[in-house]
């Protein structure tokens, strides 16, 4: 049984979700103790314990402690299975913190496995729908990874209600990552807002583009906008993305959330301005990538990649990686800095 600290570095439910997709992946059961230890609210909460849940149908497991609040947790995995995971959080917590985790071990099942998350797809603390889009997915499938994602609706703090499918396909074999150098030749995005007037959208995707064209790149912005959509509530975002050359890898995001009296501008900025700091640093993954990676890596073996800023998110995903295979991980680089990642 392997134990687990949920205080380890971090101390949030990203620790709770990678360790439970590991084990489901690994087919080794642990425990885990502290869970969500250094957040306000320890224990599990409705996203972690929806997640939790999902991977445990995924995978037949036994589980002990899964229940809101519970600080530890025993989860003791079964056999991978296919098929239709319907997962409703019922607040806006993170439909794609959801989905990264059931990603990790459900590309082994054994036929597909078609998921569909009602919550939040554009919310703070998490990768938004889009830059899983645009990001995330596109570096995987460069991998061998198999996966359709389809927003059907979005969903904002604090009501939530949206909702987003997946579709995965088993997969024979991963190929290693071995990207260390960023190069851009255009920058896409997507400025929407939903049950707002058009002109919030607008004037997200102009702020950006005045910046980004004048730090000297060829920009693309995709703009969207639903006054009358069914989502439950108002909200936009902006999400931009690098590209070179048509490739899936290597690109780097970033993205802003709008709320109530901050102005559209500032949502555009502030996502300009975050991915031209990146880009800066010359790295081939950004910061929220370089954790998402991870798992993916231990599975891959033989891979080595740079990322523009080391954060506790990653060296926390290490660590369970580590606890959970035979993968041993070397980071060169301190916390803030960009760092190069090597797993043997």
């Amino acid at each position: 049984m392997i134990e687990i600290d949920g205080s380890y570095k971090e101390g949030g439910g990203a620790l709770l979700r990678v360790s439970t997709a590991l084990s489901a992946l690994t087919g080794n059961p642990f425990h885990i103790q502290n869970i969500r230890a250094r957040r306000p609210k320890p224990g599990l909460m409705m996203q972690h314990l929806n997640s939790a849940l999902a991977i445990q149908k995924l995978s037949q497991a036994q589980v002990k402690g899964l229940k809101m609040g519970s600080t530890q947790m025993t989860f003791i995995p079964g056999t991978l299975r296919g098929g239709k995971l319907e997962i409703d959080i019922q607040t806006a917590g993170s439909t794609s913190l959801v989905l990264q985790a059931l990603m990790i071990p459900a590309m082994l099942a054994p036929e597909p496995v078609t998921i569909q998350i009602k919550g939040g797809t554009d919310v703070r603390w998490a990768p938004t729908v889009d830059y899983l889009q645009n990001v995330t997915i596109p570096i995987l499938r460069s991998i061998g990874y198999s996966v359709k994602l389809k927003l059907i609706r979005r969903g904002y703090y604090p009501r939530g209600g949206g909702e987003i499918n997946a579709e995965i396909k088993p997969v024979k074999k991963l190929k290693p990552l071995n990207y260390h150098d960023l190069e851009v030749d255009v920058i896409r995005g997507i400025s929407h807002a939903t049950k707002l007037p058009k002109h919030v959208a607008i004037r997200q995707a102009e702020s950006a583009e005045k910046i980004l064209t004048a730090a000297g790149y060829e920009v693309e912005i995709e703009v969207e906008t639903d006054p009358e959509s069914d989502a439950l509530g108002p909200g936009s975002a902006m999400v931009l993305w690098s590209e070179f050359a048509g490739k899936n890898i290597p690109r780097v995001g970033a993205s802003s959330l709008g709320k109530p009296g901050k102005r559209a501008e500032i949502v555009g900025r502030e996502a300009a301005e975050e991915l031209i700091s990146c880009i800066a640093r010359g790295a081939a993954f950004d910061k929220y990538m370089g954790d998402q990676i991870i798992p993916y890596m231990a599975v891959t073996g033989s891979s080595s990649i740079k990322i523009a800023e080391l954060t506790n998110h990653t060296l926390t995903n290490i660590y369970a990686c580590e606890m959970f295979t035979q993968r041993h991980f070397q980071v060169e680089g301190g916390l803030g800095e960009v760092a190069v990642i090597t797993v043997e």
